[in-house]
């Protein structure tokens, strides 16, 4: 008996739209959260903040606090285990077996591990990309055949475990640390690249798995009841998930965001690590909340036509892996120490700005592109990666 032909990428008209417009509005939050990691030259404290902040810049960490920093990252986490599930259901409804689809999914991990490991060691050892590859890799088979149960007491141990390493977030930092990842302030390239070979081993894989991967298989589980595919039967549920998420995070980040905005400078060590421990619970929420804000604005904009706007949000979010990457390239040339070094020394409000203004830049790539019919090319090559090369040369869309 001949086994079923694996059906490849999902073409880009059967995909859906609410979680298209949740990763590109989601990268976004990414490239603020990260553009601050590349100010350099100032002794910093919470989160990698400067130690002195005032004026404009209280008010842009205090927001990024808030609504950015550990909230970007779990919606990711959110969206590729949502993406996942999606993988797995077309090829099962392709005929393949589950045991085919577990390896389908490793084989896609590996690959994301191979692409993160280069951007990390390149470009920015924040990397994410590795990590979620490495999560893929090790629960494939939880995430694609395993039990509700299973998936929810994996995100249930991944919450308790990201809210006890965020109890590290509220202590301070000990010595003059005047940059996050040393590769920023590195005099030079070759310093740098050494110094983000470790770096990404500890801050972009390790630290990031540990961290996220209880997010992704909370979305593996809200994608078998396809909170996203059909937003308008999971309104109620959508409605009650944006504004508790959102709330939680807000009020979970404000101890940790008084910190970092030096609105509270000296509370006592164990306040200060409660205060980290209810940030990072509190990211997750806000993962889960941006996640459903996203899918309201779904119902939306399928009620009323997407139009521009929501088109290039769609266009990014099919192509977040090449947006994604094209951000690590426009900060990397502008900001570190050994490229331009424009951000040493930077005003937060500055870099805010740099971050928010490559985000409109690759939207508008990224919608240009939809209307000429170019995938990204990162896509294309994690699908040539994961399908192998007969996928790049029908050019499979999605």
């Amino acid at each position: 008996m001949t086994a079923p032909a694996d059906p490849g990428a999902t073409p880009t008209a059967a995909r859906s739209l609410a979680p298209d417009l949740a990763r590109g509005g989601m990268l976004l939050l990414i490239a603020l959260a990260n553009v601050h990691v590349y100010v350099h030259g100032s002794p910093l404290a919470v989160r990698g903040y400067p130690r002195v902040v005032e004026g404009m810049d209280r008010v842009v960490v205090l927001l990024q606090m808030l609504l950015v920093d550990g909230r970007a990252y779990p919606l990711f986490g959110l969206l590729f285990g949502y993406g996942i599930v999606q993988l797995a259901w077309r090829r099962g409804d392709a005929g393949l077996p589950v045991g085919a689809v577990t390896r389908l999914v490793r084989r896609r991990g590996f690959s994301m591990v191979a692409i993160g490991f280069a951007h990390g060691v390149l470009l920015f050892a924040g990397d994410i990309v590795g990590a979620y590859g490495l999560i893929a890799v090790l629960l494939a088979g939880v995430l694609v055949g395993g039990r509700d149960g299973a998936l929810l007491g994996t995100a249930a141990a991944g919450i308790a475990l990201a809210t006890l390493l965020y109890t590290a977030a509220g202590a301070p930092l000990q010595g003059e640390i005047r940059a996050l990842l040393g590769s920023i302030a590195a005099p030079d390239a070759a310093t740098a690249l050494v110094l983000r070979v470790q770096e990404w081993l500890v801050s972009g894989l390790l630290s990031q798995v540990l961290a996220v991967f209880g997010a992704v298989a909370l979305g593996a589980w809200a994608a078998r009841r396809r909170i996203l595919d059909e937003p308008e039967r999971h309104r109620a549920l959508l409605v009650r998930a944006a504004a508790l998420g959102l709330a939680a995070a807000v009020l979970g980040g404000l101890p940790l965001g008084l910190m970092a905005a030096q609105l509270w400078a000296t509370p006592p060590l164990g306040v200060a690590l409660l205060a980290g421990a209810l940030h990072g619970l509190g990211g997750y929420a806000g993962g889960v909340g941006y996640a459903a804000l996203f899918g309201l604005l779904a119902i939306r904009l399928a009620r009323g036509g997407v139009g521009p706007v929501g088109s290039a949000l769609q266009a990014c979010g099919q192509r977040s892996l090449s947006c994604y990457l094209a951000q690590s390239v426009a900060f990397v040339a502008l900001l570190p120490a050994w490229t331009l070094g424009l951000g040493e020394q930077a005003r937060l409000w500055q870099v805010a700005l740099v971050g928010l203004g490559t985000w409109l830049v690759i939207l508008a790539v990224a919608a240009a592109s939809a209307r000429a019919g170019f995938r990204g090319p990162a896509e294309i090559l994690l699908r040539r990666l994961t399908y192998g090369p007969r996928s790049a040369v029908e050019g499979r869309p999605g």
